[in-house]
């Protein structure tokens, strides 16, 4: 077998299923995509220029034994295309929580939990300023969490309960993807650059790498559904 389709194979896999799953008639997510296609652009575009930077700093890099040699600057492809397969799974899955459990909304819990979150983290992020990973990841979060509420009239169809169920879904599925792909390794991580606590071989971080991925795509892609609703 040529171990050089690797990542790109897991990425495959991993969109099977919910692609699949779309054209479900309750939760018809193929009639959402006219609003998540657009709601994927701009966060990938950060990530891509946010894992662009880390490539070349060092904080993880990539084992060409499981690349196929294609790059954008220093990132594989398979990257670039994980910053849309894995927001497609995801929100497949945020609209699935929606559909069944319709009730979740607007928890005033769940935002005092989300807001508690951010101040954590940013105060983790400038204790751990000097792990970039780590710094990073909780400082991007805690801002970009800061953003929705500040600007909630903006933001104001993103529900906070949804969310945290959806992602708390999410990671089961998150951490098998990101397991392979650290266990192989297909990513390699300097651990100079994190706080060196792994969930199996998954850096602590990834789990808020991902977790603002999906809350950029969701915001927006909320934003996008009501801006056309209304």
């Amino acid at each position: 077998m040529n171990t050089h389709y690797t990542y790109f194979i897991i990425l495959c896999c991993s969109l099977a299923g919910p692609l699949a799953l779309s054209f479900d008639k309750k939760v018809a997510f193929y009639k959402k995509w006219k609003y998540l296609f657009p709601a994927m652009v701009i966060p990938a575009l950060l990530y891509i220029i946010w894992d662009i930077s880390f490539t070349q700093k060092n904080v993880w890099s990539f084992n060409e034994n499981y690349i196929t040699g294609i790059k954008l600057i220093n990132l594989p492809v398979e990257e670039v295309l994980f910053f849309f397969v894995v927001p497609y799974c995801c929100v497949f899955i945020y609209e699935c929580v929606l559909w069944y459990f319709p009730r979740l909304t607007n928890k005033p819990s769940a935002n005092i939990f989300l807001q508690l979150l951010a101040v954590v983290l940013l105060i983790a992020g400038i204790f751990f300023y000097n792990k970039k990973y780590t710094s990073c990841t909780f400082i991007f979060n805690a801002i970009f969490i800061a953003i929705l509420y500040a600007q909630k009239k903006y933001f104001k169809t993103f529900d906070a309960a949804s969310f945290l169920v959806a992602y708390t879904i999410i990671l089961i599925p998150f951490l098998i993807v990101n397991g392979f792909l650290t266990a192989l390794p297909v990513v390699l991580y300097n651990n100079a650059e994190n706080l060196g606590i792994r969930i199996y071989t998954i850096p602590f971080e990834d789990i808020f790498y991902g977790m603002l991925l999906i809350l950029l795509n969701i915001s927006i892609y909320e934003k996008l559904k009501s801006s056309v609703a209304f």
